[in-house]
């Protein structure tokens, strides 16, 4: 995928400032500088998302990277992933959330929230009033609103950077581990193989 927009240049202080946190400047930043109301806001609103504490950090991660894996958002992935390896996450499991149905790392708690993230991204949305209740019992009310506002941010984060054809910028790179890829769940479309030749 290339980018559908040029990259906007930045504040020098700016650069610097992102260079010093990722190790090189994050692409979502250079595209939405084009509009700086939008920069700023976004900027604001990931770093409160990034704030909330009522929800397990592992949960969070984990979930919005389920989600950037059935939009489709490499960048997404990547970034979700390199930050799992600053905030102390369990590198195994998140390196296996893009398979995690076929893997056997995730607690079950883990694999309802991964299930529920998915939930949460289909459209129309397919959760249950069984699944969201099961959560709401285990996480408690606060970190229930806590999850599911997260996820909601990562569909927005997702498809926004997908739309404008931002990728995977290799952060994850630092992680050792590699990111494990998504099954492809698409149903096969080919013609069936009959055995016979095809005449003329």
């Amino acid at each position: 995928m290339a980018l559908r927009i040029t990259k906007a240049e930045l504040p020098t202080e700016v650069r610097e400032d992102l260079i010093k946190q990722f190790g090189a400047v994050p692409e979502p930043f250079e595209v939405t500088a084009h509009n700086p109301e939008v920069a700023r806001d976004s900027s604001e609103m990931g770093g409160k998302v990034n704030g909330w504490d009522m929800a397990d950090e592992g949960l969070k991660t984990f979930a919005h990277m389920a989600v950037a894996a059935q939009v489709g958002c490499g960048w997404c992935l990547d970034i979700n992933y390199f930050q799992a390896l600053h905030k102390d996450l369990d590198l195994t499991k998140a390196s296996q959330v893009p398979r995690w149905r076929e893997s056997e790392v995730f607690t079950r708690l883990e694999r309802d929230v991964l299930e529920y993230a998915e939930a949460m991204t289909n459209t129309p949305l397919t959760v249950t009033d069984e699944q969201y209740a099961s959560l709401l019992d285990r996480l408690g009310p606060a970190a229930m609103v806590e999850l599911t506002a997260s996820i909601a941010f990562a569909n927005l984060a997702t498809r926004n950077n997908s739309a404008h054809g931002i990728s995977s910028q290799g952060f994850s790179d630092a992680c050792g581990i590699p990111l494990a890829a998504r099954p492809d769940t698409r149903p096969d479309t080919r013609p069936e193989k009959s055995g016979v030749a095809p005449t003329a």
